[in-house]
């Protein structure tokens, strides 16, 4: 038996053999594909924020470092000008308070003419004090206000001793009824009347060619006793007792230390 033999279904063109080629379909794009194709390429935000925060903290970490040598340059300078001057904080003792007037009118007004001396002492041997005006405040132990006066501004050498002078008067001050009552019956007491005085300015001092900057300071002096004249001639209050305390005030925004 012999094979039979089928002609190809596709003819030789041109005497040539044909050719098979494979073929390759076409198929349309998925929405998938459209959108990927049409969003922008997302890039990563992590490594711009990282710059950012480890500036921030370089930043800070330096700033720390700065105030740090800035208070350590701030002690050693400190300790350098104690050990160099030795500083001491001024002196005060009230010399004598005579009261002249001191009287409540029937319609509650006090009128007040007091001579007060003060005598500041400069214990420092190359530390100079200079003192802005001073504003003096008379109170009595019950924080009844008795009159105003002031003190010039002056300079305080090095171991020296200042007689400060001052006029304390108020005219017709009004006081409200329980300040008015409860000043009469002070007035009238045999042991005399209890005072305190506040003295406020600010003060600067000079080591050679330095100047430190302006410090607030209060020195409140108690322990006075003071009788009402009952003449023309004025009393003098006793200050035997007297003892006058000096205070730094540090004062940060609205609050006072």
């Amino acid at each position: 038996m012999t094979d039979r033999v089928y002609p190809s279904s596709k003819k030789a063109t041109n005497g040539t053999a044909p050719t098979t080629t494979a073929s390759n379909t076409a198929f349309p794009a998925t929405k998938a594909q459209l959108y990927g194709a049409s969003r922008p390429l997302y890039r990563s935000q992590d490594n711009r924020h990282h710059y950012r925060r480890s500036c921030c903290c370089s930043c800070c970490l330096w700033t720390t470092v700065a105030i740090l040598l800035l208070i350590l340059l701030a002690a050693i300078a400190g300790s350098i000008l104690y050990v160099l001057y030795r500083p001491h904080r001024p002196t005060f003792t009230v010399s004598s308070l005579k009261v002249s007037t001191l009287n409540i009118t029937s319609a509650s007004k006090l009128v007040t003419n007091i001579n007060l001396n003060v005598t500041a002492k400069n214990p420092n041997k190359k530390l100079v004090y200079i003192y802005d005006p001073i504003t003096i405040s008379l109170f009595t132990n019950d924080d009844i206000d008795i009159g105003d006066g002031s003190l010039g501004s002056f300079v305080h050498g090095t171991k020296n001793t200042t007689l400060l002078k001052a006029t304390i008067t108020s005219s017709n001050q009004e006081l409200d009824e329980t300040s008015a009552g409860k000043l009469k019956t002070d007035l009238k007491s045999k042991n005399g009347l209890p005072l305190k005085i506040k003295l406020d300015t600010k003060v600067k001092a000079k080591m050679g060619a330095l100047k430190t900057p302006k410090l607030r300071i209060r020195v409140i002096c108690e322990g006075i006793k003071a009788t009402v004249p009952k003449g023309k001639s004025a009393t003098t209050a006793s200050t035997s007792n007297a003892k006058c305390k000096v205070d730094l005030r540090l004062k940060i925004w609205k609050w006072s230390f």
